[in-house]
């Protein structure tokens, strides 16, 4: 990779990490922007759908199920738009997890760059797995 991208690519990341602040999760908060043609054309950050209450914890701080991550915030977003994401750029500062992964290979998205690993490896595996390009960069 040359010089230029990874610095635009920090930058990117830098951005979705402040998109991440957003979020009304307290376990923890992830930002995410998508990128076509150097514009942002959608951005997403974990949290409940439309109409719930911002609470993204249960008493006991386990994640409630039905709470959106950001990745999936960003795609659907874009499919309400008149836009699409085919050979754009995902940026999110968390890796995706396995059910965003599958959003992200239906959805066109050619790079997937991301600052922090998870636990669990799957979700980065299957993008690999379909030919996506996938990059943990960290500044």
């Amino acid at each position: 990779m040359d010089k230029k991208q990874h610095d635009l690519d920090l930058r990117y990341l830098r951005m979705a990490e402040i998109w991440s602040e957003n979020s009304y999760c307290t376990r923890r908060k992830v930002g995410a922007l998508i990128v076509k043609d150097k514009m942002i054309i959608s951005d997403g950050y974990n949290g409940t759908p439309s109409g719930f209450e911002n609470v993204c914890e249960d008493e006991n701080n386990v994640t409630k199920p039905y709470v959106l991550h950001a990745e999936a915030n960003a795609i659907t977003k874009i499919a309400r738009s008149g836009n699409n994401s085919d050979g754009a750029t995902l940026y999110v500062t968390d890796a995706p997890c396995i059910e965003c992964s599958k959003l992200i290979i239906q959805s066109g998205i050619k790079r997937v760059i991301y600052s922090r690993s998870y636990r669990m490896t799957d979700g980065v595996d299957l993008l690999r797995r379909a030919g996506i390009e996938v990059l943990q960069l960290t500044e």
